[in-house]
Order: C-alpha cells, then sequence, then structure tokens
C-alpha cells in the first residue's frame, strides 16, 4: 500500500514557533511529530510515501526525511504551492497512487495505537473509504460524523451544532474514486478543497464508508497546549534508557532517557518522565521535570524546567524557573534574579534576558 503524509500549511496558530519552519518537524518527545506518523503509517502495511510539502521549510523537511531510507520507507515529494485543502492536496497525488488504495495521514496527528488491523481489513474489504474517528470534548473544532444505526450518513467540518462527540481525524484509507470526487468539488468558504466535501460526496453518491473508533489516544497537535500534552503523554510510555554520565550527587526518580555523551552533574534532581537528547550538559541545582524534553546539545546550568520542551542547542541560566513552555532550537533564556515560574513560548534563535 501507499501513502500520503501532508507536510504544508503555515502553522499560525503555532508561531513563534513556525516562523522558520513547519510545525510537522516540531519535536515531541525529541522526535519531529510526523515521524510518529510515518511509523503509524509503516505498521499499517505502507511501503512508499508521497509527502506533501509546500511553504516555509520545506527544505528541511527533504533534508531530515531524504529518501527514507534510514527510516525503512521510500519517499517521494510533492509540492502544493499554496493550501488549498487537504482534498486538494490528495488531488496532486492522483500518478503517484495509480490503480492501488492508499493512506492518508496528516502530519500533525498523534496516535499510540498501530492501524495495522485497519489496514488489513481496508484492504481485504470493498469500501470506497475507511475513517478513522476518536470520541471528543470539543466537536465544533473538527470534521463530525453523523452516524445513525452504526452507518456514516454525514460528515459536516466543524459544526456549530454537532450531531455527534466523534470526530474525523486526520486519518483516511481511501481508494482512487476518491480523485473523481475531487475534480467534481467546489470550494469551501476558506476557497479550500475539503476532505469532509469530498467524504460527503461519497456518501450522497452511495459509496460505502466505514469507521473505525481510536479508543486510546490521539491528539490533533494545532496548538501549544496539544504539543505540551502530547509530549507529556508519549513520555510516560517511554522506555526508559541511560547513556550518558552523572555525578553520584545527581538524583533520578522515574521513566527517565538520557542520551549519548550528556553530562549530568552536582546537585542536579530529574524527575521523570523526562528525556535528555545527546551532547547535554545539565549542571548546578537544575531541577528537570517531570514531562520535560530536552533536545540535543543543550546547556542547563540551573533552575527549574516543568512540562516543558526545549529543542536543540538551547542554553538556560541557572535562575530561570520554566512551566508549559517550548522552546526552540538555538535559544537562550537567561534571568538575572530568582522570580516565579515563567511560561515562554519562543522561536528559533531567540535570546531572552529578563
Amino acid at each position: 500500500m501507499k501513502g500520503i503524509l501532508l507536510h504544508g500549511g503555515h502553522g499560525t496558530r503555532l508561531r513563534p514557533l513556525t516562523h522558520t519552519g513547519p510545525k510537522q518537524l516540531l519535536p515531541i518527545a525529541n522526535k519531529p511529530m510526523s515521524e510518529y506518523c510515518i511509523e503509524s503509517m509503516k505498521s499499517a502495511g505502507v511501503t512508499e510515501i508521497a509527502i506533501i510539502i509546500g511553504g516555509i521549510g520545506s527544505q528541511k523537511v527533504k533534508e531530515y526525511y531524504g529518501d527514507g531510507n534510514q527510516f525503512g520507507i521510500k519517499i517521494n515529494y510533492i509540492l502544493q504551492d499554496f493550501p488549498r485543502g487537504i482534498a486538494h492536496a490528495i488531488s496532486l497525488c492522483e500518478d503517484f497512487i495509480g490503480n492501488e488504495k492508499f493512506l492518508v495521514f496528516l502530519g500533525d496527528n498523534i496516535i499510540q495505537k498501530s492501524i495495522n488491523e485497519f489496514g488489513s481489513e481496508f484492504e481485504k474489504s470493498n469500501d470506497a473509504a475507511t475513517i478513522l474517528l476518536c470520541e471528543v470534548d470539543n466537536p465544533s473544532r473538527f470534521g463530525i460524523a453523523d452516524i445513525q444505526n452504526g452507518q456514516i450518513k454525514k460528515i459536516i467540518e466543524k459544526p456549530k451544532n454537532p450531531p455527534s462527540n466523534l470526530a474525523v481525524t486526520g486519518i483516511y484509507f481511501l481508494t482512487p474514486i476518491i480523485f473523481d470526487i475531487i475534480k467534481r468539488l467546489k470550494p469551501s468558504w476558506r476557497n479550500e478543497l475539503e476532505i469532509t466535501d469530498a467524504l460527503d460526496m461519497l456518501l450522497n453518491e452511495k459509496h460505502c464508508i466505514s469507521y473505525k473508533m481510536i479508543t486510546d489516544y490521539w491528539k490533533d497537535t494545532g496548538t501549544p497546549e496539544d504539543i505540551i500534552n502530547a509530549n507529556k503523554t508519549i513520555l510516560e510510555n517511554m522506555v526508559p534508557e541511560f547513556k550518558g554520565k552523572k555525578d553520584s550527587t545527581v538524583l533520578i526518580q522515574g521513566n527517565v532517557s538520557i542520551g549519548n555523551n550528556t553530562r549530568i552533574s552536582d546537585q542536579v534532581k530529574i524527575i521523570g518522565p523526562v528525556i535528555i537528547g545527546n551532547k547535554c550538559n545539565i549542571s548546578g541545582d537544575a531541577i528537570i521535570g517531570p514531562n520535560t524534553s530536552i533536545g540535543n546539545e543543550c546547556n542547563i546550568l540551573g533552575g527549574t524546567i516543568q512540562d516543558s520542551i526545549i529543542m536543540n542547542n538551547c542554553k538556560i541560566g541557572k535562575n530561570v524557573n520554566l512551566r508549559n513552555s517550548i522552546i526552540s532550537s538555538n535559544s537562550t533564556i537567561v534571568q538575572n534574579n530568582i522570580k516565579n515560574e515563567q511560561v515562554f513560548l519562543v522561536g528559533e534563535g531567540t535570546k531572552v534576558s529578563f
């Protein structure tokens, strides 16, 4: 089976984190969120994917994933020059897909359960599509499925009065029938070709759309709060390992992973779940965790970092007290005096001194 991974968009709700690159490369537990998508696609039997790129940082996507060899999957790249909707992005892949059934995955969706069973069932079925649904607390934010007597009757994009709380996740098993449907779509009020409209047209033309429920964990990481929440969940299920070095005075509790050539010294306390990357230096009286990720080559001189994400090559001063923060790569945060905890959301290369 082939797959399509959507990796474009402007990520406006995540600015300034997305000023220099796509949101799908933002790390969760020290790994880009779209890499989790690729792992899920592989688990469903996908062996070759087309990554839809466009907007800021497209070259970064190519540089990170390359031809896919190191990720165990063949990767092609297709440009969507301007965000024109999910259905439009899918339409660009008609030649790539050919006559095969295929899987579409939005690059900012995180799930934990393998979808291998769903892929196998779809391959054997005569359904025009299988969509994955998940119960949500705020259905007006999502495309929603109206289900009656176990059958999908209608799909509505971000309804004011939702008929259910079953959100259409960004994971779709499709057949080439969808390409003809998309060619006949009219743009929405956003001037985009909506995948929910395409699915609804499939239903109106009497094609069968089945559904599967995600009952454990699914997150559409569209906001900083979503990313921090996803980071916490991934860390809680992480397999701990220790590859660095530490002083005997260092205290480590809970589920903690430390990368190669990382040095932890002095009176540092690490309270899991926490992941720390390679070639880091953690010193002073720093308290790291819980629910915190620190990337590669970071220098943490002290302070407290909780429920936060620190990306690669960052420096955090000894008096800094962070919670629910996301610090982009190559940034420096320095605090002159001990103060109450701070919440920061800073873009790449930012220097903050206060």
